[in-house]
């Protein structure tokens, strides 16, 4: 991020504004609307304000480069040809802030694309690489935000000083007021009726009680959050909100630094995960902390790559919660075997073929060998392994023995939904050498027919063809 978004206070004193023609009125509309006081030099003579209030609006004579900058918050630069980097020297010289339309180099701000929602305002930027990118994450953002959503703000703030008097915790304060927005009062302002949400909010007797507080304490809760494999756009809904409300977020190593991201910028944030062959601190002390978190009070996160009841061990977290007597909830995630099946186009089942899927965990060669692989050896089942790189080789001799075809298709596919996701594909004998192509994990192993209707299987196909010509062509 190379620019900070931050909001300037236009009431502290007059913008400066130099150019001519539809580029400054544009910018004039916009600063006026905003309760700007603008004090405009029009560098072609012409002050034809085309509509535009003049109440706000200073008409400047003389050369701008010779003018008083005394009390002036900003420079604009539009329409104003050469003058506007001279002008951006002088600013700079002023230690005032200036852009220069279409000017990277000689701004040292740009403009965002605005949603303006009286007392809630979105700024949308992109570093003033494309405009029309921010406008169109703008129209998106405009699509699902309430009309109303600045009279919500406005409403919140009337009450906040005398509500938050009532409220000496911190904790509960924020938990207060989540609950007004996202309860039937915040219900109330955004149809119109703040005299109802009003009556409403005065009638609330206890401010702590009503926020989920406990002789003035906050309640502690802990949620299991599937972060799913790896894309952050993979998060549920929910996921997002619990994320957003988190006090303390408990993550493991598989978990996506553009997934933790989405955490509340002033959440903490506790490593306590696991690679193969490094140490943890143990499933005990993970326990112990989420239980801590929840008795003092804090709303607590257990983030986890995938989900959290595939292999993700959510199952011994909630007994250990539940008999701790902590709130808990669980929400789901995408687990990797489904984001690699998505993200390579291999159906885990198949009609006619593929009737049955089996997932199982391997990362350890010692797993992998008390694994009964007579039961696997069916061609009809799908076999989805997790945490099995390091036991493909005890996976392959397991299940040929069992008697599953050497020519089986089978497919590696490594760190699925991000960036740097990597397939190999070929066949069960080859697991190994498939394993040794994919750059490091984590992978996801899936054995079977369906492997053969794969996107990387159709290219396996198309170069091992390409290869037989040549070699015919020799």
């Amino acid at each position: 991020m190379r620019y900070l978004p931050v909001f300037l206070d236009l009431q502290s004193g007059p913008v400066l504004l130099v150019g001519a023609g539809d580029l400054a009125r544009a910018k004039l509309s916009l600063l006026t609307s905003a309760g700007a006081r603008v004090r405009w030099y029009a560098t072609d003579g012409n002050h034809d304000l085309g509509g535009i209030d003049a109440a706000r609006i200073e008409i400047a004579q003389g050369d701008p480069l010779a003018a008083d900058l005394a009390g002036v918050i900003a420079i604009l630069c539009a329409g104003a040809g050469d003058i506007g980097v001279a002008m951006s020297a002088r600013a700079k010289a002023a230690g005032l802030p200036v852009n220069v339309m279409d000017d990277l180099a000689h701004s040292t701000f740009i403009f965002p694309a605005i949603v303006d929602r009286g007392d809630v305002v979105v700024a949308v930027g992109t570093g003033g690489a494309s405009p029309v990118v921010a406008r169109r994450v703008r129209e998106r953002i405009e699509t699902v935000l309430p009309a109303r959503i600045g009279d919500l703000a406005g409403f919140i703030g009337a009450f906040r000083k005398s509500i938050n008097a009532r409220i000496p915790e911190f904790a509960l304060r924020r938990r207060f007021w989540e609950r007004i927005i996202d309860g039937p009062i915040g219900a109330l302002v955004l149809a119109g009726r703040k005299d109802e949400a009003a009556k409403a909010l005065d009638e609330i007797s206890d401010p702590s009680v009503f926020a989920g507080g406990e002789e003035g304490n906050a309640r502690g809760h802990v949620t299991l959050v599937g972060a799913g494999p790896g894309d952050p756009d993979l998060l549920t809904v929910k996921a997002l909100r619990a994320l957003q409300d988190a006090d303390i977020v408990f993550y493991d190593e598989l978990v996506s630094a553009e997934v933790l991201d989405r955490a509340r910028r002033d959440a903490a944030r506790v490593p306590v995960g696991r690679r193969v062959g490094k140490p943890g601190i143990g499933q005990d002390a993970i326990n112990k902390l989420l239980v801590e978190a929840a008795r003092s009070g804090q709303r607590a996160v257990r983030l986890k790559g995938g989900d959290s009841f595939i292999f993700g061990r959510g199952g011994e977290e909630v007994d250990v919660l539940r008999n701790a007597g902590v709130s808990y909830s669980i929400i789901p995630g995408i687990t990797a075997g489904l984001g690699a099946a998505a993200q390579f186009e291999t159906p885990l089942t198949y009609r006619q073929e593929a009737l049955r899927i089996t997932f199982l965990t391997a990362h350890r060669a010692e797993d992998a060998e008390h694994v009964d692989w007579s039961v696997l050896t069916d061609r009809k089942m799908t076999v989805v392994v997790y945490m099995g790189m390091t036991a493909a080789p005890t996976i392959r001799d397991g299940m040929l023995a069992a008697g599953r075809s050497p020519r089986t298709p089978v497919g590696v596919f490594a760190r699925v939904t991000r960036p740097d996701a990597k397939a190999a594909v070929g066949t069960l004998d080859q697991l190994p050498e498939l394993v040794a192509q994919i750059d490091g994990g984590p992978a996801i192993l899936i054995i079977g027919d369906v492997v053969a209707h794969s996107a990387p299987w159709r290219n396996f196909e198309l170069n091992e063809v390409i290869s037989n010509l040549l070699e015919a062509a020799e």
